[in-house]
């Protein structure tokens, strides 16, 4: 679901205020409510408190430097920038890219166009909100660029308009695909135990309909409760333009992530078909495949231990297939024992590719 946060003007009058949280508490993800009374707020039900306090739920800031020791703490973020330059836009993006958990845009004059460069440089980084005065303003940001932004910050005290854009979220489908309700997968660290180029083998490269980001790829194993996230081609080299839409996803018969949590297997997909794209968050949307290119190729093996389990992948050999790590990724070529790398554990087996958590299946 997109983000409806009520910002509460400082203006209002208390009583004013308090009607506010009080008739929105059902409707908002989050009230903004600097400078009032943290605790006063969550009396009237707020249930997400936003403010520059350090006892709000998720604290309010406007620099990187803040952001940064909030992060360290192990607060929830948001960042607010009011964006009317070039300058404003890319201090945005930073914010987005730095781990901020939300970034809010307020777009004074011009309003499509910023709304367009923020979405697409921080779709899947960090959730986008902007401001908003009137619902056919939250209409026109929840559909910008078609993806449009992850939700609304309403600067008005209008209990109709709140509730037509309440309305208007509910109406659109979800940015983030669902697994098991919450829209994310885990992904955890685990150290590389063993590298080893094979032989020729068959290989698939999935090019998607989508245009990926740094940090953002497929997930795919040789068992389907260990999955390693492949990053796209996102990166230039001396030799090779980037192919953002393009995850070389490894030996045709490796499992893949698909929505709704389910497997599949690489030599399955076919165009038209789903695949879900993640990021090193964990966050994830899905994408329709646009072709599965099958080619002989060297091949690698990967092998890693994570949490007592050891899991293994079987890559192409080359400079371009690239493994996700927490803060950057490493190309096979590079990858050595003791590196570690982001993989996906589940529990159970697999039926035709659906998770059965207490199945036991052995898969080496």
């Amino acid at each position: 679901m997109r983000e409806l946060w009520i910002k509460i003007e400082p203006s209002l009058l208390e009583n004013e205020k308090a009607k506010l949280i009080e008739s929105t508490a059902a409707l908002a993800s989050a009230h903004i409510v600097e400078p009032i009374d943290i605790e006063r707020a969550r009396e009237l039900g707020a249930k997400t408190v936003v403010s520059k306090s350090e006892a709000a739920d998720i604290r309010l800031l406007t620099n990187l430097r803040d952001l940064a020791k909030a992060k360290k703490e192990g607060k929830r973020a948001c960042v607010r920038l009011r964006v009317k330059t070039k300058g404003d836009e890319r201090r945005l993006i930073a914010a987005a890219r730095s781990s901020a958990d939300f970034v809010i845009a307020e777009c004074a004059d011009w309003k499509i166009i910023p709304l367009e460069n923020l979405i697409a440089e921080t779709h899947g980084k960090s959730k986008l909100l902007t401001l908003v005065a009137s619902s056919e303003e939250a209409k026109t940001a929840l559909e910008t660029l078609e993806i449009g932004v992850d939700g609304v910050v309403a600067e008005l005290s209008d209990l109709n308009e709140i509730t037509k854009i309440h309305e208007e979220i509910s109406r659109l489908t979800p940015r983030l695909t669902e697994i098991e309700g919450t829209g994310t997968v885990i992904l955890l660290p685990a150290t590389i135990t063993q590298t080893r180029p094979l032989g020729v083998g068959a290989r698939v490269c999935i090019d998607t309909c989508d245009v990926m980001k740094e940090g953002e790829g497929l997930l795919v194993g040789c068992q389907s409760v260990g999955l390693f996230l492949i990053e796209a081609e996102v990166h230039e080299t001396p030799f090779v333009a980037p192919r953002p839409f393009r995850v070389n996803a490894g030996s045709i018969a490796l499992y893949v992530l698909a929505p709704d949590g389910k497997t599949r297997y690489l030599s399955e997909l076919n165009a038209g078909e789903g695949v879900l794209i993640v990021d090193r968050q964990g966050r994830t949307r899905t994408t329709s495949v646009c072709r599965a290119k099958i080619e002989w190729r060297p091949l690698f093996l990967l092998e890693a231990e994570c949490r007592g389990k050891k899991v293994k992948a079987i890559l192409q050999n080359a400079e371009t297939i690239r493994l996700v790590t927490e803060d950057g990724s490493r190309s096979v070529k590079d990858i050595k024992v003791g590196d570690t790398v982001l993989i996906h554990l589940e529990e159970g087996g697999r039926h035709f590719g659906t998770l059965v958590k207490d199945e036991k299946v052995i898969e080496r």
